[in-house]
């Protein structure tokens, strides 16, 4: 009897101890509002509404705001009624927003899972305050932007180029003399124009027409929306199914079929094997071009016999440059890894 007496009476001592230890630990140093409670600060229970809440944390920030502090009104100093309102606006800060409050109660329910509460106080504090996907979208506007800038300042440096070209020149001189352009008609009374602004106008005609006449390929192409970073990502759902839908074509028609290749295809095949990206294969002559659909090269064995031609050839006229011929002597004599010592 004594004994069952005892054991119930070290059961009851080890709930109590239990349950005491839980209600500490719920409230963790460093967390929330420390080992004190929030409810308890605002004076509210954990049923009280969020309106409820804010009329308490309004009348307890009136009492220990620190500029409305008077010495003599109340038995805090100074320093403890500034605690005690940022203790109340802690408090209160938890207790506002909706999810922090469903964290902050989990915690009280679940004090065992000490190492959770951290990370989960931690990432909402430490979490970026701008939606990542805002921060994603106005990085690829601005790169988009720089991208597009850059290629008009590209093609506006081509077309500056081109204009101090004679041949070019002459040739857009020519056209719009054809089209009536550069007819002068004799000006008289207050519409004469100066020689300035006459040589100003034949200038942006000859401009205009460089840009709409001459085609230009490669890096120095007119910029195009739809090759922005923007319009490519947006894009990417049909570029995807239309390079899906050109493979199973392509197979389907020269694997399966057997069907012989076009001049397109043909191109295609050589500008692979060349490893150019369509700007650089477009930016190479019409000549060469014709030349790479004379020689076959779409045929593995005639692209490895043109590109064996051509390294034959780079290296005689390296063995007849004079310079690769002075740089070989230096590397023979001296080098960069030759030692010297100054009495030599």
């Amino acid at each position: 009897m004594a004994a069952s007496i005892e054991l119930r009476l070290t059961l009851c001592i080890c709930l109590v101890f239990i349950l005491g230890f839980s209600s500490v630990s719920a409230l963790i140093e460093g967390l929330y509002c420390g080992t004190q409670s929030c409810y308890d600060v605002l004076g509210v229970s954990r049923d009280t509404s969020k309106a409820e809440i804010g009329r308490a944390y309004r009348q307890l920030a009136r009492r220990y705001h620190p500029d409305r502090y008077q010495p003599g009104e109340s038995e805090d100093s100074r320093e403890t009624a500034q605690e005690k309102f940022l203790l109340v606006a802690t408090a209160y800060e938890t207790l506002k927003d909706e999810e922090l409050r469903k964290d902050y109660d989990y915690m009280l329910d679940h004090p065992e899972e000490y190492y959770s509460h951290y990370y989960t106080y931690y990432r909402r504090r430490l979490a970026p305050k701008v939606d990542v996907r805002i921060v994603i979208l106005v990085t690829i506007c601005a790169i988009s932007l720089f991208q597009y800038y850059s290629w008009w300042s590209s093609y506006t440096e081509a077309i500056n180029y081109l204009m101090t070209i004679p041949k070019y020149r002459i040739q857009a001189t020519e056209l719009a003399k054809q089209q009536g352009l550069l007819n002068r008609t004799k000006e008289k009374g207050k519409n004469r124009r100066s020689k300035e602004e006459i040589r100003e106008e034949e200038e942006q005609i000859i401009r205009d027409i460089i840009k709409n006449k001459i085609d230009i390929k490669g890096g120095y192409q007119k910029p195009n929306v739809s090759d922005i970073l923007l319009c490519k990502i947006i894009l990417f759902p049909y570029h995807l199914c239309t390079y899906v839908a050109w493979n199973f074509s392509w197979f389907y028609r020269f694997t399966i079929r057997g069907e012989e290749y076009g001049d397109e295809e043909r191109l295609y095949i050589i500008r692979k094997y060349m490893k150019m990206s369509q700007a650089q294969f477009d930016s190479l002559d019409n000549s060469l071009i014709e030349t790479f659909l004379k020689q076959q090269l779409w045929i593995k064995e005639n692209y490895e016999a043109y590109k064996e031609e051509q390294e034959e050839e780079m290296k005689m006229k390296m063995a007849t440059d004079s310079r690769w011929k002075r740089y070989r002597r230096w590397m023979k004599s001296e080098g960069p890894g030759r030692i010297t010592f100054a009495d030599d």
